[in-house]
């Protein structure tokens, strides 16, 4: 029976970060993981070049049902940290859009620092290992009985993840052993994730999958105004993901397919100056004319010269434009969710450290924790800064 300083269960990013940190510091450290590979929803991430940080990341860009629970872990270890640290590796990266950072090359750089950072470090990384069940005794110390053997340590740290994306491994482990150590877990549901539409809407729209058009979405007084997709499904795209995290069933969710215009103002002034062009024509000015025909016929409007339409049917035009009011059908749930909602709670959790108030030498860490970032680079940035406090706490 082999017996370490601490053991993490689970070598994604959380894992393996919070493993190197503590082996930094002479800790002697064992990673173990069931996957046949470490990192794996790292190296699909951002279309396989990982979205590894924001250069905007704070508290502000966390759901949780404390907000002011990620206040100190994100201010211990920043996305300056972790930019420094790629740096150091010599990874060429790039910012996207909106303070996304990502790399040049591929997602395998990210991993190959965190696996040089183990190795390094002197911290042991085990794969195709399946934790079977977790005790522990009066002295502390936690005995972990697994299929390649057990082991005991004096510090466990929980980094398992959350249930989205089951093909990549995806598990309840992780709210599992937190219900044993009498820690409740909040209710759970897929976040960043696309919309299903009813059938009705599905069949009007379910030909423009593939186009996507600059727009908005709001839904319980919070917007995102990055852009949305459509799909053979629903709708997708970085501001149906980001308000997805906000809906709950039943919602409406308010789409402004022109968010930076008047479109009002903009027909009105077409009528004095190209009176006698269709609807559409001027509309062309803004979209594809595959999509005008499609959301013409969606919200119902006869595509008629524009000196036809009286003032009043102007404005409703616009405002079907502008405040487009979808109730989505569902969502595509964790097969596609880039984050899991909910989580272990975090009243029951040092702010500071990770550790489990009550449980000595208990940590958990990541998105197995309810702490879900927004879309762009803020779950890994949660991840590193959560596996640091507690690899520096453990």
């Amino acid at each position: 029976m082999q017996h370490y300083d601490a053991i993490m269960v689970g070598a994604g990013a959380a894992g393996l970060f919070c493993a190197f940190t503590a082996g930094q510091r002479g800790k002697k450290v064992l990673v173990i993981d069931h996957a046949k590979k470490v990192g794996r929803k790292i190296l699909m991430s951002g279309g396989g070049r990982c979205n590894f940080t924001n250069m905007y990341a704070s508290h502000e860009n966390f759901i949780c049902a404390n907000p002011h629970f990620c206040k100190s872990a994100l201010s211990q270890y920043t996305q300056w940290d972790f930019i420094d640290l790629v740096n150091r590796h010599g990874i060429a990266y790039h910012e996207k859009t909106l303070g996304q950072l990502f790399c040049d090359e591929s997602a395998k750089d990210i991993v190959k620092l965190l696996l040089d950072e183990c190795v390094q470090a002197g911290v042991t990384v085990q794969t195709h290992t399946e934790l079977l069940q977790v005790s522990t005794e009066c002295n502390a110390a936690y005995t972990l009985s697994t299929s390649k053997g057990t082991y005991t340590c004096t510090s466990l740290v929980i980094a398992t993840g959350g249930l989205s994306m089951p093909k990549l491994g995806a598990s309840p482990l992780g709210y599992q052993l937190a219900e044993q150590f009498d820690i409740p877990v909040l209710p759970t549901r897929a976040g960043l994730v696309p919309f299903t539409l009813h059938e009705h809407d599905k069949a009007h729209l379910a030909e423009l999958s593939g186009v996507s058009v600059a727009a908005s979405a709001a839904c319980n007084d919070t917007v995102f105004n990055e852009g949305i997709l459509f799909t053979h499904r629903g709708l997708s795209g970085p501001a149906v993901l980001q308000i997805s995290s906000y809906w709950e069933a039943g919602d409406t969710v308010d789409i402004d397919l022109l968010p930076d215009s008047d479109l009002a103002q903009y027909l009105a002034k077409a009528q004095q100056t190209q009176p006698n062009a269709l609807l559409s024509t001027i509309l062309c000015e803004f979209y594809a004319k595959r999509l005008v025909q499609h959301l013409l016929t969606y919200f119902k409007i006869d595509n008629k010269p524009i000196k036809q339409y009286q003032g009043k049917a102007l404005n409703h035009i616009a405002e079907q434009f502008h405040r487009w009011q979808l109730k989505p059908n569902g969502t595509e749930g964790y097969r596609t969710a880039e984050v899991t909602l909910g989580g272990v709670d975090t009243d029951y959790i040092s702010s500071k450290t990770m550790e489990v108030k009550h449980q000595p030498g208990l940590y958990f860490i990541g998105e197995v924790l309810d702490v879900t970032g927004w879309l762009g680079g803020y779950n890994f940035q949660w991840a590193w800064s959560s596996g640091y406090v507690a690899g520096q706490a453990l």
